[in-house]
């Protein structure tokens, strides 16, 4: 199984901009889908991001569209979520994810995910 360790997060103000990482040992990510979820205090977790193996597929949550960017280095064993313009409401904690999906697989969903990180912590003040 393919270990996940997310870094990159911290304490921002609204309007700055940050790139998460999500780092693999144990296995290459090209092997996997790969996802960005978070999950806000006393929330429940909700998709952030996904992008398919080789980046021909990528799929972005209303609430970040336009202003985040998912990208993968599949020789780096590496992916990133780029946010800009942040706001208070991107406060949480953020967790990458691998799947092992085929065409018709919803990224979207977390339950098709079968590898998690631990998570990074992003919090926006306004």
């Amino acid at each position: 199984q393919v270990q996940l360790v997310e870094s990159g997060g911290g304490l921002l103000q609204a309007g700055a901009s940050l790139r998460l990482s999500c780092a693999a040992s144990g296995g290459a990510i090209s092997g996997y889908a790969l996802g960005w979820f978070r999950q806000a205090a006393g929330k429940e977790r909700e998709f952030v991001a996904a992008i398919r193996r080789d980046s021909s597929g990528i799929s972005y949550a209303n609430s970040v569209k336009g202003r985040s960017t998912i990208s993968r280095r599949n020789g780096q064993n590496i992916m990133y979520l780029q946010m800009d313009d942040l706001k208070p409401e991107d406060t949480a904690l953020y967790y990458c994810a691998a799947s092992r999906a085929i065409l018709s697989t919803n990224l979207q969903q977390e339950t098709n995910y079968a590898y998690w990180g631990q998570g990074t912590q992003v919090t926006v003040s306004s």
